[in-house]
Formats: C-alpha cells, structure tokens, sequence
C-alpha cells in the first residue's frame, strides 16, 4: 500500500517531466500510451535523481522504500544497489505470455513473494507485464549511474558513446516496446536519436554537471579546442569554448538526421511522439546556436514555440 507521503514524493519526481527537452507523455496519445510513457519515465528519472544525488529533501523517504537506513540516502551507490534489488522484484516470477500471466497479484507478486516496494516501480509492475519488457534495460540505466559515480572524464568520442549506450538508448528501446513497432532497424534509428538528445542535454548542462566534477566533452576534444577545465568553470563562455560547443552540437545533430527515419517509418499518434523527441532535441540545439554556444552563464533551453516548430519540420521530412 502506497502512503500518502511515499505518493507525494513519486508524484514530485514524475512532475520533472515537464522541464525535459522534448514531451514525455503529450495528451494527443492514447490514456494507455500515456500511462505506460509515465510509468517508464518515472523510473528512469527516478535512477538519474538517484545517481546526481537530486532527490533533495524527500532522499531519506526514498531510501526507507528502499529498505535503507534514511541515513544512508546520500550514499548514491547504496542507493541504486537497493534500487537493483527492487527492480527484480518486478520481474520475479512473470510468465511472458502465458494464461497464468493474468492469474498474478496486481502488484506482481508471485505467492509467497514480495513485489517491489517503491511506489514508482509498482506502478510499472502492470506496465512491464502488458508488454512483457524485460530487466534489461532498465538495468542498464542503473549501470549508467553507477558509472557516474566511478567515471568523472572521458578520454574519447567512443568512450561517451559507451555511456550513452547505456545512459540514453534503452529509453528509446522501451519506447518501441510499449508501441510494438521494434525492428532491427527502429532500434538502429532510435540509438541514434537517443544519443543525439543525451549529447544535447550534456551541453546544455555543463556547469552543472561541472559543479558534479563531471564533464561529458571528450578530452580528446577539449585538447583539440585548446579548452581548460578552469574555461568551463568561468562564468561565461571564451571563444575557445563556444567552438567547442559548436562542434559537438554539430555532432549531435547528425546523430538527429541519421535518426530521422524513424519518424518517417510509422504512422498515426506514434509519428507524431517521435517527432516531438527529434524535433525538441532540434529546438534544443536552436536554443544553443541562438545563445551564441554560451552554456556556462546559464543552460539554454528551448521554449514551446520552438518545439512545436522543429517537430512540425521533422513530420515533413525536413530534419
């Protein structure tokens, strides 16, 4: 049974939905859609404010769902350890497909077997048995976080890659689970629309994630523009930086175009959702350009107007 308090605490992390770069679950989509898109983006923001230590005053509550010492709530990895063993129990005992599958426990117990305590991983109990998702990639973004904690630098374009393999991509994957329209070549697509966005939002976040003692831009990149950290923590950005950010905005609107198939490849209210990620991954990367690639006086963000507009372009084939 969910608590009043345990409900407010979920509610407050689905509620960052709104500040995200592209829509989450937009009112055009069917109600069963919608709740699905929630359930899964709740989890993964959930992992994310895990792992940046973003939970804020509601981290001791959480920690107790996950059976921790409320003490133990700033101890990150700690953290997603108890949230890991959550997530298994959403998936003990389901039986994919078979009739015994509507025989199970609302809330995906097994006879004799706890099912997941968090409130935000019940609510995707009925979500992962709809579609019969597997761990997965809901463990690969915990990986991800934990590697936050471990990996502060990447040496390489590749080594990022990497964490975005991790990090971004089985999002778009569960995205096409939910809808049924996986192929090889949608994931292929999806891959690189996920990354694109993940890299976009990585320079839009630079001091913040900075003041994490982290940074996303490969060393091999910041030697070849000649940027210090001591530049990233300026309060603005010198011209060595904002070609820096140029680049990789570049970088990740290719990724964008060669993703661009995806939208063109279904059809109805679905077209639509994927246009709105491209086309917000688009309007972010607009948002940079118009801020000159200053991303240290503050994070560019895009606003409706501009949404709206790049995935209007994106409908018509013109990303």
């Amino acid at each position: 049974m969910v608590t009043p308090e345990e409900d407010a605490h979920a509610s407050a992390v689905l509620s960052k939905a709104e500040a995200e770069n592209f829509p989450v679950a937009p009112r055009f989509l069917p109600r069963a859609w919608r709740n699905d898109l929630m359930a899964v983006y709740g989890y993964a923001r959930l992992v994310d404010d895990i792992g940046d230590g973003d939970l804020g005053t509601a981290a001791p509550a959480h920690a107790a769902s996950l059976g921790l010492a409320p003490e133990r709530s700033d101890d990150a990895l700690a953290m997603l350890d108890a949230f890991e063993a959550d997530v298994h129990r959403v998936f003990e005992g389901m039986p994919w497909g078979g009739a015994t599958a509507h025989a199970q426990p609302a809330d995906g117990r097994r006879c004799g077997a706890p099912g997941p305590a968090h409130p935000l991983l019940r609510a995707l109990v009925p979500t992962v048995r709809r579609h019969g998702l597997t761990p997965e990639p809901f463990l690969a973004l915990i990986e991800a976080n934990r590697q936050d904690q471990k990996v502060r630098r990447y040496s390489t374009y590749g080594e990022l890659l990497g964490y975005c393999e991790l990090s971004a991509n089985p999002v778009g994957r569960l995205v096409l689970a939910l809808t049924g329209t996986t192929t090889p070549e949608r994931v292929r697509h999806s891959d690189a629309v996920c990354t694109g966005l993940q890299l976009i939002e990585h320079l839009q976040d630079v001091a913040e994630d900075l003041a994490r003692d982290r940074i996303y831009l490969p060393a091999e990149d910041l030697a070849r523009f000649r940027v210090t950290e001591a530049d990233l923590a300026a309060p603005t950005a010198n011209a060595s930086v904002r070609a820096l950010i140029a680049y990789e905005t570049e970088r990740a609107l290719d990724l964008l175009d060669e993703g661009t198939p995806l939208v063109r490849s279904v059809r109805g209210r679905l077209r639509l959702l994927l246009a709105g990620f491209t086309g917000g991954g688009r309007a972010a990367a607009a948002a940079l350009r118009s801020a000159r690639y200053d991303v240290l006086a503050g994070a560019p963000r895009a606003g409706t107007a501009g949404v709206l507009r790049e995935s209007w372009a994106s409908l018509r084939g013109e990303g």
